[in-house]
């Protein structure tokens, strides 16, 4: 899977800020590759939604 990929190449992370941030840009990347979203893909966007708030309302705009 390309998530763990990055994160292993990755390393460590200074605080969980960091890991979250480098997951939803790295999940941005993945996911204009994909036909259909997952089933769970909803939920995990509402996930990043609360807490990425200025960055979806940015988008919705």
């Amino acid at each position: 899977m390309q998530l763990r990929k990055i994160v292993k190449n990755r390393g460590h992370f200074p605080a969980d800020d960091a890991a979250s941030k480098l997951l939803y840009l790295a999940l941005r990347n993945i996911e204009k590759d994909w036909k259909m979203p997952p089933i769970t893909w909803r939920q995990a966007v509402n996930q990043f939604a609360t807490v990425f708030v200025e960055r979806f309302t940015c988008a919705i705009s």
